[in-house]
């Protein structure tokens, strides 16, 4: 929108639910203080808040207003934000229909534009005393008329010498056991002063062992010389490679090339698969270029990595979906590895999905952006055979082997049978076994052989619901419409969804029955099973009730590593970039899980899945096998991913969705009205919705419908009922301004109700 009247006004950002922005005037003192990307306290409502400048001058729907109230100062003395990341902010708030502000606030690092924020940086740098020379003694007498028989002094100043004359205090008094006395008589001598100075905070920290020397092979170095010939302004590539191909090697080498050019770089990973040995990899390679981003550092940890990013100390940025705005400079290139992920879409305000943010900000910095995937995301693989990205393939494992075998087991004809699965111990509510005899056999031949086994359960918990046994009433959660899970070691009855928890029931409240049965496996009670059926060997389970603290799941990798654990069982955790060469078997428990939500996209994820954790077998010296217990053999997504056929799959699911016009056909948007009252959340639903479709209509716009509304797949989500309407789109300037209009017009319903507009959803449930 055209700017008018710049001088002393601006538009201003701030983290509120309303979209745009909101109009102030700058006092006389401040005018050339205030610039865009400065954060500024402003008077709003009855207090003060904090927010980002987006511009100078106002929008010209706002002249003629009112007088404006006063800016009441500013935070920075340069801008927070640069002018490239500011314009990528304000782009995922016009796509996404966000409020400027929010998008600015998951931008930057935590607290930046908190209530408390005020002082200058988004968060304090930590500092320690240091003890720092500041007189050279260059020769034998100059030393020794200094110090005479203060032998302690001078071994001090000489040890100081050898480390480039500073160190910290601690490191003098504790690791080297110099006592205070001896530091002061270096000062009181005027050899040295005592300093403050800034300690980053890194988690990931400490000796990184050399790269071993590798050779690309011929595959990957035809794919690195493409990417170099596509390295033009805006650029994307869609890296298809099978599991094991070597596409981490890729992307090194595409960093390594971008940094000889003075260029910096961005590596996306799904957070659950951002290990050590993932990061470690990469400063192995690039030294102390790389930084880390993510949640599970500290505000002070994430912001010295942001600061180092900032001021160009380091050029390489590692992180998930919120490592898509670091503030790296002159930008060379973005990877987002395994870029099919759900993970990469956020859950709420803003719903940016870091996929599409990255193929964005790589075209207004004039970066490349490379896509990689063993089963890419259907609407990245449609762009790609249509020439809108550029498609390159890596077929073939480095290590010249196949892909491990891989056997689809019908549970329906193998019941299983063994140890820990007799009439004491039934299969759950009478359903299959945990085990299937073909798999049980497998794993004992892996535990005689000295190879390591993984096992695939994408379902936490001990048991998925519990059920009366003589009524058939189901414990489901008071404020979601959902079943509560069993977690046996917990002793409770648990919500996935909200967290609730209750102790379990000692009888049916329904119909006065004995206390309920337990059904549906999850990976506490394969663990049990595991263990009963092969007592001697070790396991480890990894899901969330397992890593719950900082570095739980880097222990559990490490011991399985080290071979202390044979038998690593867990959910979608252990699927994701694992390489573990002694891995010869991966079972997956139950693939049907997930396989009929009903979500447009469960055949797409149940095939990625599988792909992807079948991928974590036969990645050494040994042949790999996949063992896939299922219900329903002859499912196409399953019969696919037992042939690794990608190709085929994406067809025929393409296929699938084009008539009832599903992406990638059509574009889409989730539009979910919330609250407490479920009468006024449909009549809400129902009155929007119409709204929308009068719109459409009045517009004339053609390639573009409402459907719904209707209860959403889980009607009721901590005690909030939920009704959704469906917006379907054949071109997505049609679908963003009807979602604008709506936002920017009907804006929150009020009485607690709430509007959640999710463009491009992950999810329908």
């Amino acid at each position: 929108m055209r700017e008018v009247g710049s001088a002393g006004v601006c538009e201003v950002a701030v983290a509120r639910t309303f979209l745009g922005t909101l109009a102030y005037s700058i006092p006389a003192s401040l005018v050339g203080a205030v610039e865009p990307g400065v954060r500024v306290r402003v008077p709003l409502g009855g207090g003060t808040a904090v927010g980002v400048v987006d511009r100078l001058g106002l929008r010209t729907d706002r002249a003629g207003k009112p007088r404006l109230r006063e800016l009441r100062g500013v935070l920075d003395e340069v801008p927070v934000i640069d002018p490239s990341l500011l314009d990528l902010c304000r782009w995922i708030s016009d796509y996404y229909v966000a409020p400027l502000g929010v998008v600015l606030r998951a931008a930057l690092p935590p607290g930046a534009l908190g209530a408390r924020a005020g002082g200058g940086s988004p968060a304090r740098p930590r500092t320690e005393r240091a003890l720092r020379l500041v007189r050279e003694l260059r020769t034998l007498s100059e030393r020794d008329r200094a110090f005479g028989r203060a032998k302690r002094q001078r071994e001090l100043y000489e040890m100081l010498e050898s480390v480039g004359g500073e160190a910290s205090v601690g490191h003098l008094t504790k690791q080297l056991g110099f006592g205070r006395g001896v530091l002061g008589g270096l000062v009181e001598r005027r050899l040295a002063e005592f300093v403050e100075r800034e300690v980053e905070r890194d988690p990931f920290a400490g000796p990184v062992e050399p790269e071993p020397g590798f050779t690309l092979t011929r595959d990957q170095v035809r794919v690195v010389r493409e990417l170099e010939r596509l390295d033009a302004p805006g650029r994307v590539a869609l890296l298809r490679g099978v599991t094991g191909s070597g596409k981490t090697a890729v992307y090194l080498e595409v960093l390594e090339r971008q940094l000889a050019r003075g260029r910096s770089g961005i590596f996306l990973v799904p957070e659950i698969a951002l290990t050590p040995q993932t990061v470690q990899r990469f400063r192995a390679r690039f030294g102390d270029e790389v930084t880390v981003l993510h949640s599970g550092l500290s505000d002070g940890e994430r912001f010295d990595a942001w600061r180092s990013l900032r001021e160009g100390r380091k050029r390489i940025a590692i992180g998930p979906r919120s490592a898509v705005f670091a503030p790296v400079r002159n930008l060379g290139a973005i990877i987002v590895d395994e870029e099919h992920e759900s993970s990469y879409k956020q859950s709420d305000v803003p719903r940016y999905h870091a996929r599409s943010v990255a193929i964005v900000r790589a075209r207004l910095e004039g970066a490349l952006c490379v896509l990689g995937s063993a089963t890419p995301a259907l609407e990245s693989w449609k762009n790609a055979r249509s020439g809108r990205y550029r498609l390159l393939e890596l077929e073939e494992r480095v290590t010249g082997h196949g892909l491990p075998s891989v056997e689809l087991v019908d549970l329906r004809a193998d019941a299983g049978e063994g140890p820990g699965q007799d009439a004491e111990d039934p299969p759950p509510g009478g359903g299959p076994r945990v085990f299937s005899r073909r798999l049980r056999e497998a794993i004992a031949a892996r535990l005689e052989r000295g190879e390591q086994t993984i096992l695939f359960l994408n379902r936490r918990g001990y048991a998925s619901f519990a059920e009366c046994a003589a009524c058939g009433h189901v414990w489901s959660c008071d404020a979601c419409s959902v079943t509560l899970t069993y977690h046996r070691r917990r002793g409770q009855l648990v919500c996935h969804h909200c967290g609730a928890t209750s102790p379990p029931p000692s009888g049916c409240g329904e119909c006065g029955g004995p206390a309920p049965r337990y059904a549906g496996i999850g990976t506490e009670q394969v663990e049990r099973r595991v263990g009963e059926l092969f007592p001697e060997a070790g396991i480890a389970r990894m899901d969330l009730d397992t890593t719950g603290s900082k570095w739980a799941h880097v222990e559990i990798l490490d011991a399985f590593r080290r071979r202390e654990v044979d038998i690593l069982l867990g959910t979608q955790m252990i699927a994701k970039g694992l390489d573990f060469p002694q891995v010869t078997l991966v079972g997956v428990i139950n693939a049907d899980v997930g396989l009929h939500l009903p979500d447009f996209r469960a055949s797409e994820r149940t095939f990625q899945l599988l792909e992807q954790v079948a991928g974590r077998a036969g990645r050494g010296d040994e042949p790999g096998e996949v063992l896939v217990q299922t219900s329903r053999p002859r499912h196409y997504a399953l019969a696919a991913a037992a042939e690794h056929d990608y190709t085929g799959f994406a067809e025929r699911e393409l296929g699938d969705r084009e008539e009832p016009g599903y992406p990638p056909h059509r574009r889409l948007a989730n539009l979910v009205i919330s609250g407490k009252t479920e009468s006024r959340v449909i009549d809400v639903a129902e009155e929007l919705s119409e709204w929308t479709r009068r719109l459409i209509r009045g517009r004339g716009l053609a390639g573009i419908e409402v459907i719904g509304p209707a209860p959403c797949p889980i009607d009721r989500l901590r005690e909030r009922w939920r009704w959704h309407f469906l917006i379907k789109a054949d071109r997505a300037a049609t679908l963003g301004g009807v979602l604008r209009f709506l936002g920017e017009q009907r804006g929150q319903p009020g009485s607690g109700l709430r509007l959640e507009i999710d463009r491009d959803p992950e999810a329908l449930l």
